[in-house]
Parts: C-alpha cells; structure tokens; sequence
C-alpha cells in the first residue's frame, strides 16, 4: 500500500528537479512542489527535448551541449524497470513505485487512483479561496463564464466541475451527466447535462479534449455536490488538446472575482424584476435558490448565467 503525503500547497522545501531525478541534466532543484505548468525552466527544457527529436527524426544530429537533452520521459525508459519511478513518486506524493505504463499517465489506473483518492480530497485551507459574497473561488481555479471550473494536473490533464455559484443556484441536482469516456468534449459546448426533476440544463466546457474519467456517483447522487465543489464533486477529466488556447478564455484570480461580482449584481436584478425589490435585499445567497424562488424560471436562469 502506497503512503500519501497531504501535500496542497507550495512550500519552502527543495526537492530535485524531474529532469534531474531522470539524469537529463546534473543539478537543478524544484522549490514550487513540483507545479511543472508553471515552471519556466520545465517549458524550456520541452522545446529543447521536442526540438532535438525532430531533428533526429529526419537523420540530423543535433548539436552543442543541448542537443545531449532528450524528454525526461525517454531518459527514464533506458532505465530498467526498478530505476523507472512512478510520475507521483518523483514528485514526493508517495513512496517509490516502478511506473509499468510507459510513462503513459492518461490511461493508467493507478495514475487514475491516485488522482481520484489524492488530489481531489486534498483540503483547500480558508487562505487559498476567493470569497465573494459568500460564494467561493479557489485560488488556481481557472473559471469560464458558464459556471464551469477548471483545474490543471499533470501535463494536458484537467479536471472539470460545476462552481459553487451554479450548484447554489440551481441545486441540488438528481444527476449531472457526462458524455463517455473517450468521447470529446469542445469549449463553449454544452457537453455536460444535469437534470433536476423535470427540469434539465447543459453545462458549457471550459475546454476542448478528450474524457479520460468520469465521476460515477454524481450520474446518480448528485445531491451532495454542493457540498465540495472543487474536490470530490469534480465532474470529468480531460485531456486537453489545445489548452494554451482554451486558458486565454477563461478567468482566474481578480479577473474571476471581478466575474462573480457582475453575476451577482446580475442575479440580484432577475430577483427584484421576478420577485420584487423586498426579495433582493443584498444579503447573502444561502444553497437552492431556485428551490426557494421558483418564480425565477428555470429556463430564465438557466440561459441568464449558464450561458446555454
């Protein structure tokens, strides 16, 4: 049994690089806890390992000291099976495991396990979130204007879920749905349905890939969603394939707490034109908005905030 460090947030400590745990390069340290998409020395060192098996793709030997640099990944696949550590492994989250894929963390059930009993239930402490008016943002959530959240993992690999704007609104739901495994998914797209009664709505995605996993409860117990949002309540996980373009569409950080309040001053306004002026006092939202003012219209609020 593999033991899981809780381990969330950037922290002071230095730990060896991936590319030096591989041997690709002879010292460099990690000091952000191995949050690679944000490292500019790990994008570098791509281009080059890219750059150089182009070149030797076409019988071109690449030269100078770095055209020695090859992927972290292929350096790793020389080694023998015992020296070949699991992605997770070099990054500190769990003791030593061989990795038996091939690197291939996409369709790799223990990849997969370990995202769904590590990642998403690692608590998000009260510093790293974004409070406005009582609804929250965590810090590092990329948010799209449908309602839809967006959080990077490893490589291309997103996880996709509702916010807690929509899930107040418009929850609880009885099943939210999701296209199948393997099948794609388009930004902007409504690709994700959740049904509540007779009511049915569509989620837009916040990016274009394809499913790699799913979260089966939500297909029938939906209801607790509202709970943990950004945690056990992820809907999908995709593999994005153009995500450098999908990010500069959505918001993170001011930008998405900038968002949230026009919406809110928006949701205050359906209120006072359906329910009248006394309903939109400008106090807090409290869960299940429209289980309380149904006079809202589902199809109004559906179309007004979900953008579907």
């Amino acid at each position: 049994m593999e033991s899981f460090h809780q381990k969330n947030q950037l922290t002071d400590k230095s730990y060896p690089c991936i590319w030096m745990q591989a041997g690709v390069v002879r010292q460099k340290t990690c000091k952000i806890d191995f949050q690679c998409e944000g490292c500019g020395f790990h994008r570098a060192l791509n281009c080059i390992a890219r750059k150089n098996r182009e070149l030797r793709s076409r019988g071109i030997s690449p030269k100078g000291k770095q055209g020695t640099i090859i992927h972290w990944r292929e350096r790793l696949k020389e080694q023998p099976l015992t020296k070949r550590p699991c992605i997770h492994s070099m990054k500190q989250k769990i003791n030593f495991r061989a990795c038996t894929n091939e690197y291939r963390c996409s369709d790799c059930e223990f990849d997969q396990y370990f995202m769904d009993q590590f990642a998403v239930h690692a608590v998000i402490k009260p510093m790293d979130i974004l409070d406005i008016d009582g609804f929250k943002i965590p810090q590092g959530y990329y948010l799209h204007k449908g309602h839809a959240w967006m959080k990077l993992e490893e490589g291309s690999e997103v996880r996709i879920g509702l916010d807690d704007f929509a899930l107040r609104l418009l929850g609880p739901f009885d099943s939210i749905e999701s296209p199948l495994l393997g099948m794609e998914v388009k930004q902007d797209r409504a690709d994700i349905a959740m049904n509540r009664g007779s009511h049915k709505a569509k989620l837009l995605s916040p990016v274009s890939g394809v499913i790699t996993a799913a979260n089966p409860g939500l297909r029938t117990e939906a209801g607790h969603a509202g709970e943990n949002p950004y945690s056990e309540s992820w809907v999908i996980r995709v593999h994005a394939t153009d995500l450098r373009r999908d990010i500069k569409n959505l918001m993170i950080g001011d930008e998405a707490g900038v968002y949230y309040k026009n919406e809110l001053d928006c949701l205050h306004r359906v209120i006072a034109e359906e329910a009248g002026p006394l309903a939109a006092d400008g106090g807090y939202f409290s869960e299940n908005i429209f289980g309380h003012m149904p006079e809202l219209g589902w199809d109004k609020l559906t179309k007004t905030f979900l953008r579907s």
